[in-house]
């Protein structure tokens, strides 16, 4: 992921290029980081099921020290927003207006 994990300041002009309308822009940026969200979501779950236990014992230490450094590098990794503001931007996002006919 090429996104940056801090703030930076966008120009507003950027986001109206291909939409024509910053509301639509913004609209398809949350929808994107909403996907991003719920697969990285997945990804951590499935990693900390790995994990998942009901003894107790030694080992437990152990691996609470990877669990542990697992969630320390999905916690740096860039927010599902910056990553989707980027893509968007770098026109590698696709997106398609419903049609009138299409129900709701």
């Amino acid at each position: 992921m090429a996104a940056q994990a801090s703030l930076q300041t966008r120009n507003i002009n950027d986001f109206t290029k291909d939409t024509g309308n910053v509301y639509e822009s913004v609209a398809i940026i949350s929808k994107r980081a909403r996907q991003i969200s719920a697969r990285v979501k997945e990804e951590l779950n499935a990693k900390l099921a790995e994990f998942a236990s009901t003894v107790d014992n030694l080992e437990e230490i152990f691996e609470n020290r990877e669990q542990i450094e697992i969630s320390r590098f999905y916690e740096r990794m860039p927010k599902p927003t910056n990553v989707a503001t980027e893509e968007f931007l770098e026109g590698e996002l696709t997106y398609r207006y419903k049609d009138e006919t299409e129900e709701l």
